[in-house]
């Protein structure tokens, strides 16, 4: 009887940031009974990967758990795979770091279990071409892909076993295409079916080797798996199943079957995901054109046919998608350029032998990918993990330049292309705050860090469509259907709460601070918060002039900028500048700004101008993050909540865990607008409405004569307590 040889992998993570409970919980329910069960199963073989942030958990909270990891390996059930440590996508880092995160993961597996890894488990199996040579420099074979992307490269179902190698300037490199039948039938079909398609392809293919590798969560963590895997013993009877099967089926590792079979040929694969992933890197608009492209085909029973010409977009369009990660992407390309410059210095070269610099160590975990993109998973939309990788970079950063600088006061900027959006923007950074400016985009602040607490108060997000939001208003909520098994995570459709359709609402701006509005009169607190207002004017998101950044003295840094635009009053336009003036000392945890709103025009205007900030303390509704104000009580003063007030002159946010707030004085009363932002998204568990941040509006009615001008004056800044 022929033979087949199931590859079969297993891949669990953890991202940097989640919670404790998380862990906790996700390790008892699917990590440590997977394990307890593979035990007793000792023919069954398999490869594992545990992600960098999981492996740090186990070893500090489980040690147990390495041991037993380590007696499979030495009876050769367990091969054990390397990676980027704490998960990143590799693609899109400096080739030092990816490079630098495999190997830190070889290390690990090597003092912790006494194996040297030949394999990588690639994150998200996100591939570009790039990478034979980046993980071969790393001293790795091989690697593991969906068959999307074979078939991109314009293969059959038919050539989707075994492996092939692919290479780049001249850096060879095995690839296993990852059977997508097993992908989905794993663990939420019955055995049988699965040993059924063994059967089949390996008489209708005459194949040799077939690969399943995907999240270990599906085994216990994804809704419905716990009791499914464990409590009504499918993974027992999986196990079961092939171990009494094992005359006709094998069970090598990756490693050794590419020492006994040679590979299918040579293949130079596309840059690619799995299917969902490229699809949830569209456009929202896109996205929801390609679905219904996707169903129109399946309906006419041609999708397979076309397949290889039927494709999402790339990882990459995350960083246009969403403007949000593009800057965390930026903000980790520039503080790892910076780590490199501060690591030529003689000290930190001998640091080197003593192990992987400390700002390295925190620049690796700032790479964590989970919170650079979203599809089914919160990913971006989870305000904590954005929160961890600002974390670890700011601290990343304040490593990096107190060896440099030691622990004196200093002030520097840097204008350049910081977005790469062909455009300058203006960095700002003494010891205490980091502050970046977009010329280009209203002159807007899009980063306020405080960096003794690493803590961007900026972290906030827009609210956008999102392809899956016609699912919110159509979807009557919560049922998981019929029959035994559990639904695959891809379909379900359960809402969290009610009234979530209501809750969808779409910004036309990008939400920074220093945003510069001019009200029509119908606006309303409400309006402003759906942004279903009037604008009255052009600042919000056009260019402001640079006009200079120049470093005076006493080493106050000054950043001015301005734009001549237009307000509409009455019928007519009339023309009006804002120019906005930014001073910086070297040892503040704040900035003074000027406003100087000019009418240009020879007729007497009524104008009401605002100044918008958004910042996030990361929980709406906690009563330790809370509005506060110096001479004034603040009704419903949770983040979540509502509220205007008058005649005021200072306004912010407190931090009680983090003893710290942010503060806004003005030298004059002013109209205060406050209210959260909110987002609707899918997550694992349904479609969840999460706290973003907390908008704050300062504004003034104002009488402006022609040819003359309003000044406004006020300060920003951070004060711990």
């Amino acid at each position: 009887m022929k033979k087949i040889n199931f590859l079969f992998g297993i891949h669990s993570h953890q991202p940097v940031g989640n919670f404790e409970a998380v862990f906790e919980d996700s390790f008892k329910k699917c990590y440590l009974p997977f394990i307890e069960i593979l035990e007793r199963h000792p023919k069954i073989r398999i490869s594992i990967h545990h992600s960098g942030p999981l492996l740090e958990w186990i070893k500090k909270n489980s040690p147990d758990y390495f041991g037993r990891i380590s007696s499979m390996v030495e009876r050769n059930q367990i091969e054990i795979l390397s990676g980027g440590f704490y998960e990143p996508i590799l693609s899109i880092l400096p080739e030092d770091d990816a490079v630098g995160q495999i190997n830190m993961m070889t290390e690990f597996i090597k003092r912790n279990f006494n194996y040297t890894p030949k394999g990588i488990w690639l994150a998200e199996r996100i591939w570009d071409p790039s990478l034979p040579k980046i993980i071969s420099k790393a001293g790795m074979k091989y690697t593991i892909l969906d068959d999307t992307h074979f078939f991109y490269a314009g293969l059959e179902h038919k050539d989707m076993f075994g492996y092939y190698v692919t290479e780049k300037h001249g850096y060879t490199l095995s690839v296993f295409p990852i059977d997508k039948f097993l992908r989905y039938s794993i663990p939420f079909k019955l055995p049988h079916e699965t040993l059924d398609y063994f059967k089949r392809i390996r008489d209708e293919y005459k194949i040799s080797g077939v690969t399943y590798a995907d999240d270990g969560e599906k085994f216990g963590v994804w809704p419905g798996t716990n009791k499914w895997v464990y409590e009504d013993r499918w993974l027992e009877s999986f196990f079961s199943s092939v171990e009494d099967n094992l005359d006709w089926i094998e069970m090598p590792t990756f490693g050794e079957y590419i020492e006994k079979f040679p590979p299918n040929g040579r293949i130079y694969l596309p840059m690619a995901s799995y299917e969902e992933m490229m699809e949830w890197s569209l456009p929202a608009k896109a996205g929801f054109k390609f679905e219904e492209m996707l169903k129109d085909l399946e309906s006419r029973g041609v999708r397979d046919k076309y397949k290889p010409f039927t494709r999402g977009g790339l990882w990459d369009n995350f960083l246009t998608k969403y403007g949000e990660s593009n800057l965390m992407h930026k903000k980790m390309l520039y503080v790892s350029e910076k780590i490199k410059n501060r690591s030529q210095k003689p000290e930190a070269r001998s640091q080197k032998s003593k192990g992987i610099l400390p700002e390295l160590r925190e620049l690796y975990r700032g790479q964590c990918n989970c919170a650079y993109w979203h599809g089914l998973f919160g990913g971006l939309y989870l305000n904590y993990l954005r929160h961890a990788v600002y974390e670890h970079l700011i601290e990343a950063e304040n490593i990096a330049d107190k060896r440099l600088y030691g622990n004196k006061n200093r002030i520097e900027y840097k204008i350049f292309d910081y977005d790469k959006d062909n455009q300058d923007e203006v960095l700002i950074s003494n010891k205490k705050l980091n502050a970046y400016f977009d010329p280009d985009y209203g002159g807007t602040l899009f980063e306020l860090d405080y960096r003794p607490k690493r803590f961007n108060l900026s972290n906030t997000l827009t609210r956008r469509e999102e392809a899956y939001h016609h699912k919110v208003k159509d979807a009557e909520g919560g049922h998981h259907g019929s029959g035994s098994s559990p639904k695959s995570i891809h379909d379900i459709v359960k809402l969290k709460e009610e009234g979530l359709g209501d809750m969808i609402v779409y910004d036309w701006y990008q939400r920074r601070s220093f945003i510069d509005h001019f009200f029509g009169e119908d606006t309303g607190l409400k309006s402003f918060m759906q942004c279903r207002y009037s604008e009255a004017g052009d600042f919000v998101d056009k260019p402001y002039m640079l006009e200079a950044v120049s470093e005076g003295k006493k080493g106050v840094v000054s950043l001015r900028m301005k734009r001549t635009g237009n307000v509409k009053y009455g019928e007519m336009y009339v023309p009006v500048s804002v120019s906005k003036a930014f001073d910086f000392s070297k040892e503040g945890a704040d900035m003074s700004s000027k406003y100087e709103i000019s009418n240009l025009s020879e007729k007497d205007v009524d104008l009401w101008f605002g100044i918008e900030f958004n910042f996030t303390l990361l929980a709406g509704d906690s009563d330790l993050r809370y509005y506060t104000s110096k001479e004034a009580k603040i009704p419903n003063r949770l983040l979540k909540n509502t509220g205007e007030m008058q005649n005021i002159k200072s306004f912010g946010m407190r931090d009680e865990w983090n003893r710290f707030q942010v503060i806004l004085s003005l030298k004059e009363l002013a109209s205060i607008w406050y209210f959260p932002i909110e987002t609707v998204s899918q997550s694992e568990d349904g479609f969840e409405r999460t706290y973003q941040g907390s908008a704050i509006l300062a504004h003034w009615k104002m009488k402006v004569k022609g040819m003359e001008s309003r000044t406004i004056e006020l300060n920003l800044g951070v004060e711990e307590f």
